[in-house]
């Protein structure tokens, strides 16, 4: 089942909440770890057997694509015959083998909802997922697919509940009796991305650029009551902010990366 679900993802936007990083390089390829974040969230698709991914790119498309392209010369030993055309040696493997990556230019002006459609010709089979290029989760990607199958739903959104921004005091007068620098929000969830969706959903999207995913087409889904929810109350985040990169990359670099698989 899994190598048959595709996985769509987001890379396309111009992370403008990000410039110190994206001024040169799409969002999905700042780095955690020495590795782009789109890379960490397909290892976590690909740690649960889905490795068909479908890039929806825009924004500087030719760094995703050379970054593929080149994806087995970066990652690996390799010997070259000079002279002769294609003749390449690989050594060892890096892990990643097995990945189907199809990149898609959706182009730059484009909104999320027209990016699926444009690309909806990659989507062969009877669903999808789709998420964004960067957030990052220890979500368990073989639960998410059976609660969307077991529920009968066109869509289901995984709902996060974020870490807040700000730290959180517990009072006793004028006396702290507890300092909680990163609170899990207590109430609410928000869209945390990672979606599943039936193919019929994509009769919701337009490939105007102006189609946004979360507005008409998940309102209307949501009104018709074919929406369902996956709540993770696990690690997620999302790199919105030169702050948050800092914080991923700390994550990963004391060995505390909860998404790591």
């Amino acid at each position: 089942m899994p190598e048959q679900v595709p996985v769509l993802i987001l890379c396309g936007g111009l992370g403008t909440r990000l410039r110190e990083e994206t001024e040169y390089r799409p969002k999905p390829m700042v780095e955690i770890g020495g590795r782009p974040i789109l890379w960490h969230i397909m290892r976590t698709y690909a740690a649960h057997g889905f490795r068909d991914f479908v890039l929806l790119a825009g924004y500087r498309a030719s760094q995703i694509k050379e970054y593929f392209l080149n994806y087995e010369a970066l990652r690996r030993d390799f010997t070259i015959t000079l002279g002769q055309h294609h003749a390449i040696e690989f050594h060892d493997g890096h892990g990643d083998e097995n990945w189907r990556v199809t990149i898609a230019d959706t182009g730059v002006p484009t909104m999320t909802g027209a990016r699926i459609k444009r690309a909806a010709r990659y989507v062969t089979g009877p669903r999808f997922m789709l998420t964004y290029g960067d957030g990052v989760a220890d979500i368990n990607i073989t639960a998410l697919m059976q609660a969307h199958m077991a529920s009968g739903r066109v869509g289901t959104v995984t709902g996060v509940r974020p870490p807040s921004r700000y730290g959180e005091l517990e009072l006793d007068g004028a006396r702290v009796t507890t300092f909680n620098e990163k609170p899990q929000l207590h109430e609410g969830v928000i869209n945390g991305g990672f979606f599943v969706f039936e193919r019929s959903f994509l009769d919701h999207l337009s490939e105007d650029s102006s189609c946004v995913l979360e507005r008409e087409p998940l309102e209307r889904l949501a009104a018709a009551g074919q929406l369902g929810v996956f709540r993770h109350d696990g690690f997620w985040q999302c790199m919105d902010t030169y702050r948050d990169s800092l914080m991923l990359n700390q994550l990963w670099d004391t060995g505390a990366a909860p998404w790591k698989v």
